[in-house]
């Protein structure tokens, strides 16, 4: 599986961005979705994620209702909708995929490249 983040950018705090991450393969509905970011001089952190058997998305507490984790399955695409953005999201952020995983996303089989999000002040 190979996985393709686009949508980061530079924004304004308050402001409002949508990544996609695009994945190759025939079996995307058997992963797990999720995004994590990294923020200079920090460790990788979990953002979100979508179970590949439906339910309730997971989030961190830090972006619980101002950030939205979705999934296309015919498209092969997961996204995060990125609302209220504060200077702390200022991150690398890389999307993730595991197979058939189960309970909180603590990494991924795949990664992407990551794509950077800058929130200025």
């Amino acid at each position: 599986v190979q996985l393709v983040e686009s949508g980061g950018g530079l924004v304004q705090a308050g402001g409002s961005l949508r990544l996609s991450c695009a994945a190759s393969g025939r079996t995307f509905s058997s992963y797990t979705m999720g995004w994590f970011r990294q923020a200079p001089g920090r460790e990788r952190e979990f953002v979100a994620s979508i179970s590949w058997s439906g339910g309730v998305p997971d989030y961190a507490d830090s972006v619980k209702g101002r950030f939205a984790i979705s999934r296309d399955n015919a498209k092969n695409t997961v996204y995060l909708q990125m609302n209220s953005l504060k200077p702390e999201d200022t991150a690398v952020y890389y999307c993730a995929a595991e197979y058939l995983s189960v309970g909180t996303m603590l990494g991924g089989d795949y990664w992407g490249q990551g794509t950077q999000v800058t929130v200025s002040s």
